[in-house]
């Protein structure tokens, strides 16, 4: 079998993570065994369109390096172009298709006209729910009169199309991820397939697009699973084989419930706006609910491809653990050659109101080489290295001295370094030979470490956690060293 795959999304807002994953794993599958990837965009909700939502989607896509065979594009100037042989790949654009497979459905008694107003469905499941039944239609215009029907159609009153579902039996279909599945009949209602405004609801544009589009396999969320009977008896009703489904569990958060913004971000563009990587991102979605059978948990994307299977999906819900994907971005983040990794940051830096045109991808990359190891995304970067950047510090006096040290000690300590750091060249301002020449320093006077180097580095960074004082004068230089010493020891004076 040809393997054509689709992630088919709704331009309705952000795209949540558990959509980008349906995207991820459409796309891994489609790579790993040379097939073709689609995307479709399902605009036939139009209450909940959000404007630019087309394109915002695409923008997501390609900020995080998925890419795909046919579809809609953006061009160069923010507009949108499709491409592929058998789009229109936007819903809205297709409304004459489904409108014509409707037709066919009518003729063959497989669908009929419905004129039940809002209220009397409002009133319909009201009184099903204080009788505590299940809510559904209850079929009242099921066996109207064709030639009333039509009559009411040419009046201009309000109608649905609604398929007619089977009274008994049970429809089973296979599912990649959980086996055979089955649902009874009974419990199927006739759900609309096209609505008053002449839009198709998602069961009846779904089904004839990925039939038209030879869509091979649905791999889509669970919440979906409910509706695959629906859409395999309307398969049936075409006369057409349905593909292969297998529903992706679903994304829980610590407490079990579903994942949702009550909690925390669900937007792929939130976790890239706070600073993680997309690889990073990638890496962390591909394994919620999906284990390759080894222990690694850091993979390339070529890696994850290599690796997908749908039969090693879990069919229980994975959990969105926040804590499992610092991390996980903190081990990219210290990986990333450091020329890389400025030319990342330097949008958050622009963002906190820190220019750092000042500096070369090679500069800010040593200046980040010293944080990177205590932060876990690329927006903890400005404030983690502000102290760098500043022209002046600001911290507590009794800060330089180390622990009940008096002041006069702490003076005496930074003198002296300043006094050998005077004799320097820029080129001994290597973490090595600073370190070298301090130590031998500390042990000619018999000093201690802690009464010695605690002064010097509060001196240069004003914090009381930050890297070693050999790494911040190694990555400052002579000049700005020598400053900021001398303003350490002004204030112990002057205290």
């Amino acid at each position: 079998m040809d393997v054509r795959v689709r992630f088919a999304p709704s331009p309705t807002g952000r795209m949540h993570v558990g959509n980008f994953r349906s995207a991820l794993y459409n796309y891994l599958f489609a790579r790993k065994h040379g097939g073709v990837f689609f995307v479709r965009i399902e605009d036939t909700d139009r209450a909940r369109l959000v404007e630019n939502g087309i394109e915002g989607i695409l923008r997501t896509l390609a900020n995080m390096g998925i890419t795909y065979d046919e579809g809609p594009f953006l061009r160069e100037d923010g507009t949108v172009e499709q491409r592929g042989s058998k789009g229109p790949y936007t819903q809205s654009e297709r409304l004459e298709i489904y409108r014509s497979h409707l037709n066919q459905l009518l003729e063959h008694g497989e669908a009929y006209p419905c004129f039940c107003t809002p209220e009397r469905l409002e009133e319909l499941r009201a009184t099903q729910e204080a009788a505590k039944l299940p809510t559904g239609y209850d079929r009242h215009c099921r066996d109207l009169d064709r030639t009333e029907a039509q009559q009411r159609i040419k009046a201009g009153e309000r109608v649905v199309y609604r398929a007619k579902m089977p009274n008994d039996g049970e429809t089973q279909f296979e599912d990649a991820v959980r086996g055979s599945v089955s649902f009874k009949n009974a419990l199927l209602d006739d759900y609309v397939l096209l609505k008053s405004d002449g839009f198709p609801t998602y069961h009846l544009a779904n089904v004839i697009d990925d039939h038209l589009m030879e869509t091979s396999h649905v791999i889509r969320g669970e919440e979906w699973l409910s509706s695959t009977p629906k859409h395999v008896l309307l398969y049936k009703a075409f006369g057409w084989n349905p593909p292969q489904f297998a529903h992706m569990p679903l994304l829980l958060n610590p407490d079990r419930s579903k994942l949702s913004k009550r909690q925390g971000d669900v937007a792929v563009e939130d976790y890239l706006d706070n600073g993680y990587l997309p690889e990073a991102l990638i890496n962390f979605v591909a394994l919620l609910g999906w284990n390759p059978s080894d222990e690694k948990e850091v993979y390339t994307l070529d890696e994850l491809t290599e690796a997908f299977e749908l039969k090693d999906v879990n069919s229980a819900g994975a959990v969105f653990n926040r804590e499992k994907l610092d991390w996980l971005n903190g081990k990219y983040l210290r990986a990333m050659p450091l020329e890389r990794l400025a030319e990342r940051a330097r949008p958050f830096f622009e963002r906190a109101g820190t220019s750092t045109s000042a500096f070369s991808d090679e500069e800010l990359g040593r200046l980040l080489s010293l944080e990177r190891e205590r932060v876990k995304t690329l927006s903890e970067l400005p404030e983690a290295v502000s102290f760098l950047l500043a022209d002046t510090l600001e911290y507590p006096t009794s800060r330089l001295c180390w622990k009940t040290q008096p002041a006069n000690e702490a003076i005496e300590r930074l003198a002296a370094v300043h006094e050998l750091l005077q004799e320097l060249d820029d080129a001994d301002f290597t973490v090595e030979s600073l370190e070298t020449r301090l130590k031998a320093l500390i042990s000619t006077h018999g000093w201690g470490n802690g009464d010695t180097l605690w002064p010097l580095r509060v001196s240069l960074s004003g914090r009381e956690k930050s890297p070693g004082p050999f790494e911040i004068m190694a990555v400052l230089g002579k000049l700005k060293v020598m400053r900021r010493l001398e303003t350490a020891i002004d204030r112990l004076k002057n205290a």
